[in-house]
C-alpha cells in the first residue's frame, strides 16, 4: 500500500485497507500517515523535502529502504512511487491520501492510473470514503447498497457501457466525457457490475458514511 504526501484528515479511515503482507510504501511525507497509524515503511521514495532529516536518518537506522532523488525533476514523487512498486512486481496497488488538496496534484494523481507499465495491474487510489480506479473492459465495485458510483469516461466517449445492481441502469450505452450521464449513480446491493466494450471509464466509488447508514 501506498501512502502519498496528500491529503487524509483521518488516517484511521484507511486501516480497513491494509493487509497483513502488504508492501508499504512512504512516498515523501507520507510517511507521517503510516507513522500515525503506528506502521514502518518498507520503501521511503521521493525528493523527501516534506520529511525532517532525524525522521529519515531513524528510519535508515531500523532498516527501511530509502530512494531519494533531487527536488528538481520530471516526474512526481507518486510517479516514481508506483514504478518502483511495478517494477518489484506487484500488480495489486492501494494508493491513500492521493485525492484531494490542490486540484493540480489530484487530477495528475488520477491521470497516473493511465501509466502504461500499470495497465494489467489492479490500481485503486483510496482514501477510505472514495476510490477510484480505471475500467479498460469489465469491474465489479464491492460496497454496499447506497453507495455512490460515478463513470466518466476519459481519453473519448466509451462505448457500450453496460452496469447491473445499480439503480440507474447502463445498457449498451456510450458515454461522452463532455456530457454528465454517468454521474451520481447508486449500488442497490453489496457488489455491482460495470462493462465496456470500446473506451477507459474513470469509476468513482463513494461509500456512505457511517451517519448515513445509522439514519436509515
Amino acid at each position: 500500500m501506498i501512502f502519498v504526501n496528500g491529503s487524509l484528515p483521518d488516517p484511521e479511515k484507511v486501516r480497513f485497507l491494509l493487509e497483513p503482507d502488504d508492501w508499504l510504501v512512504a512516498v515523501d511525507g507520507g510517511w507521517y500517515y503510516l507513522k500515525a497509524l503506528g506502521l514502518r515503511p518498507n520503501l521511503l521514495i521521493g525528493d523527501l523535502d516534506s520529511v525532517a532529516a532525524e525522521d529519515v536518518a531513524a528510519l535508515e537506522a531500523q532498516g527501511v529502504e530509502i530512494r531519494r532523488f533531487p527536488v528538481h525533476k520530471d516526474e512526481t514523487d507518486l510517479e516514481l512511487a508506483l514504478l518502483a512498486v511495478r517494477a518489484a512486481g506487484v500488480t495489486t496497488l492501494r494508493v491513500t491520501a492521493a485525492l484531494g488538496g490542490r486540484l493540480d496534484q489530484t487530477l495528475a494523481n488520477l491521470f497516473l492510473l493511465l501509466l502504461p507499465e500499470l495497465e494489467d495491474c489492479d490500481v485503486r487510489l483510496d482514501d477510505g470514503q472514495e476510490e477510484v480506479f480505471l475500467i479498460r473492459e469489465r469491474a465489479e465495485i464491492h460496497g454496499q447498497a447506497g453507495d455512490g458510483v460515478s463513470l466518466l469516461p476519459i481519453l473519448g466517449p466509451a462505448r457500450g457501457v453496460t452496469t447491473a445492481q445499480l439503480v440507474y441502469p447502463l445498457r449498451g450505452e456510450t458515454l461522452f466525457p463532455q456530457r454528465t450521464r454517468g454521474i451520481s449513480n447508486v449500488m442497490e446491493s453489496t457488489s455491482a457490475a460495470v462493462s465496456v466494450q470500446h473506451g477507459v471509464l474513470l469509476c468513482i466509488h463513494t461509500r456512505k458514511s457511517q451517519s448515513d447508514s445509522s439514519q436509515e
